[in-house]
């Protein structure tokens, strides 16, 4: 279960990169997805920036909701014990004296 959803978060994240980048950039940056004055395009500046904006929030959406299912399955594995504790119980165990085998009294 936490693989597939591993993997779906890998796969928003990748793609919320990738959306935006494609974002027009007010400074200048790297604006990826083109600009307002050329003609041919399918939709004008502003309808892209309206569904880059919305398809960007609900892809960081998606991407916090799978950062919280992870760590709450994380959560869920089997508990293991602090380190503080592994070196008390080992220091535990090195510091109680070995069993000394009983010799038979009649030899």
């Amino acid at each position: 279960m936490s693989i597939l959803i591993l993997t779906i978060h890998i796969i928003i994240a990748l793609a919320l990169v990738f959306v935006i980048l494609l974002q027009r950039s007010e400074g200048g940056g790297l604006g990826i997805g083109g600009g307002g004055g050329q003609g041919g395009g399918f939709m004008t500046a502003r309808g892209t920036a309206n569904l880059l904006t919305r398809v960007t929030a609900f892809l960081a959406v998606a991407f916090f909701s799978t950062s919280i299912i992870l760590a709450i399955l994380s959560g869920r594995t089997a508990v293991t014990p602090s380190l503080i504790d592994e070196i008390t119980n080992e220091t535990e165990t090195s510091t109680q004296s070995p069993a000394i085998p009983t010799v038979p009294a009649d030899q």
